[in-house]
C-alpha cells in the first residue's frame, strides 16, 4: 500500500530502463513521491592499472546516449533524472537530504568496485534511511534457482540443464503508473559532454556492424527489426558466426550490458514469437545463450573476487607474459595472424567485435602469445559498448584456461579464418591498407 508521506529515490545503475525495472516499479508503488538519480562515477572514466580506462569512447557515446532517452521517458511519467558527475557515495546523501528522501531502492551488485560503493554510501547515509536492493539483471532469478550458490557446477551445460527443468523465468514487471505533475523537481539536470568526462568525441565509422544508438526504444526498435519485420530470428543459429553486416548476429548485448533491456523482456518475445512465427533450434538458441549470460553472472556472484585474479577460479599457475611490444602489437591488429589483425582493428574503430572474433583474439592472446589474460580483458573493458563485467571476465578465463572450459581448448586461428572467413572478404575489410584506400 502506497505511504502519502514519503519519497524515494531510485540509484540507477546498469538497469537503465523504466519498464520491467524492479526500483521503479516498488519505489512508484510505495510511494508518493519518486525521483531517480545517475552518476556519471568518475572512477569509471580513469585508468585502471593496466593503463587502460574503464570506459571508453564507444560505449561512454551508447551511454550518453541511453541516459539522454531515459530522461525524457522519465519526465514523461513526470520522474526526474538527477544527472551528476559526482562519485555517488559522497553526492547521493546530498541529494537524500535536499528532497527528504526517505528511502533509496537501486539493482543490486556484487563485484568488488561497486560493493566498495555502495558500502561507503551506506555508511554515509543516516540510518533511518531504508536502502533496498533487488536481484535486476538476470534471466532465471537467485531465489528462484534449485541449487545454493556454493554448489553451482562449473560445467555449464549442468546449469543450463537445471535451470530449464526446475527454474521458470519470471513475468514481465507491470509499467509503474503515471506520476502527477506535482512529483517533477523544478531543477535542470544536463548531460555530460564527451569532454567533460575525459574522452575523445567520435564518428560512426561507415563499417560499423553496430551502428544503433543506446536507449530502449533503440533496442525495441531492434527487437523489431530483428524479430518480426526480417524473421532474423529463424536464422540465428546459423548465422551467428558471421563476421560482417548488422543482421549476422542479434546484436543485443550492448542494450542488455547497461539495462536498457532486461534478459526477461528478450525472453518473452522470443516465446511470443514462437507462438506466432515459429519455434525452432534459432529461436531456442538465443535463448540459450541468454542463459550463458546468466551463467557467467552466477560464477562471479558464487566466487567473487576471483574472476579478477591471476589464476582465475581455477587457481592455476601458468605463467603469463606481460610484453608491451606485444601487446601493442595485438591492439593495433600488427600481428603475424591477419584474422586476428583485422578483428582487433574492428574493435579498435567501432567497439564491438563478433563472438566469433572475441574468442579467436582472446585464445591467441592467452595460448599463443602467453600474455596475462587479465591485461586483454581491461583492454576489452575499455573498448567494448556491450562490455558487461561478468560476462567479460567470464569468456576471458574460459578462452584462457582458468575459467569453465573442462577441455581449455586453443583456437586454430588459421582454421578459423578459413572456416568462417573463406574468400578473405573480412579479413580485406578490416585490412590496415585497404581502410585508407
Amino acid at each position: 500500500m502506497q505511504d502519502q508521506k514519503t519519497t524515494a529515490l531510485v540509484w540507477l545503475r546498469n538497469d537503465l530502463r523504466y519498464q520491467d525495472q524492479q526500483s521503479f516499479y516498488h519505489a512508484v508503488k510505495n510511494h508518493s513521491r519518486v525521483i531517480a538519480y545517475y552518476s556519471f562515477d568518475p572512477k569509471l572514466f580513469k585508468k585502471n592499472h593496466w593503463g587502460f580506462k574503464k570506459t571508453g569512447a564507444y560505449r561512454t557515446k551508447f551511454l550518453l546516449e541511453t541516459v539522454i532517452e531515459l530522461q525524457k521517458e522519465l519526465k514523461a511519467n513526470n520522474i526526474s533524472l538527477i544527472i551528476s558527475q559526482k562519485e555517488p557515495e559522497k553526492d547521493l546523501p546530498i541529494w537524500v537530504k535536499k528532497y527528504d528522501v526517505n528511502a533509496i531502492y537501486f539493482q543490486k551488485e556484487w563485484t568488488a568496485e561497486e560493493q566498495d560503493t555502495e558500502r561507503t554510501l551506506r555508511d554515509n547515509l543516516n540510518s533511518e534511511i531504508a536502502c533496498v536492493d533487488f536481484c535486476d539483471q538476470f534471466l532465471y532469478h537467485p531465489d528462484d534457482v534449485s541449487f545454493d550458490l556454493d554448489r553451482l557446477n562449473n560445467v555449464f551445460t549442468v546449469f543450463r540443464k537445471k535451470c530449464e527443468k526446475f527454474t521458470d523465468v519470471r513475468p514481465l514487471l507491470p509499467t509503474p503508473k503515471k506520476l502527477p505533475k506535482s512529483n517533477f523537481i523544478d531543477e535542470t539536470f544536463r548531460i555530460p559532454s564527451f569532454e567533460s568526462l575525459g574522452i575523445a568525441s567520435l564518428i560512426l565509422h561507415p563499417y560499423s556492424v553496430f551502428p544503433f544508438q543506446g536507449g530502449t526504444k533503440e533496442a525495441f526498435k531492434r527487437m523489431n527489426h530483428y524479430f518480426w519485420d526480417t524473421k532474423k530470428l529463424s536464422v540465428y543459429k546459423k548465422t551467428r558466426n558471421g563476421l560482417l553486416g548488422t543482421d549476422y548476429s542479434s546484436k543485443f548485448s550492448p542494450w542488455l550490458a547497461n539495462g536498457s533491456i532486461s534478459p526477461r523482456m528478450l525472453y518473452w518475445e522470443i516465446k511470443n514469437y514462437e507462438k506466432k512465427v515459429e519455434k525452432n533450434d534459432s529461436t531456442y538458441w538465443l535463448i540459450f545463450e541468454l542463459i550463458w549470460r546468466d551463467y557467467f553472472k552466477y560464477v562471479s556472484l558464487k566466487h567473487r573476487n576471483k574472476i579478477f585474479y591471476k589464476g582465475g577460479i581455477l587457481d592455476k599457475n601458468y605463467t603469463w607474459k606481460n610484453d608491451v611490444t606485444l601487446l601493442e602489437s595485438w591492439i593495433n591488429g600488427t600481428t603475424k595472424e591477419p584474422f586476428v589483425n583485422a578483428n582487433m582493428i574492428e574493435l579498435q574503430r567501432t567497439g564491438f567485435m563478433s563472438n566469433r572474433g572475441r574468442q579467436n583474439v582472446a585464445s591467441y592472446f592467452a595460448k599463443d602469445l602467453l600474455m596475462d589474460w587479465r591485461i586483454g580483458a581491461a583492454y576489452f573493458e575499455e573498448q567494448l559498448i556491450d562490455y558487461d563485467v561478468h560476462s567479460n571476465y567470464g569468456n576471458w578465463m574460459y578462452v584462457s584456461g582458468v575459467g569453465n572450459d573442462p577441455r581449455d581448448r586453443k583456437f586454430n586461428v588459421k582454421l578459423q579464418a578459413e572456416r568462417y572467413d573463406e574468400r578473405g572478404t573480412y579479413q580485406n575489410r578490416w585490412n590496415q591498407k585497404t581502410l585508407f584506400e
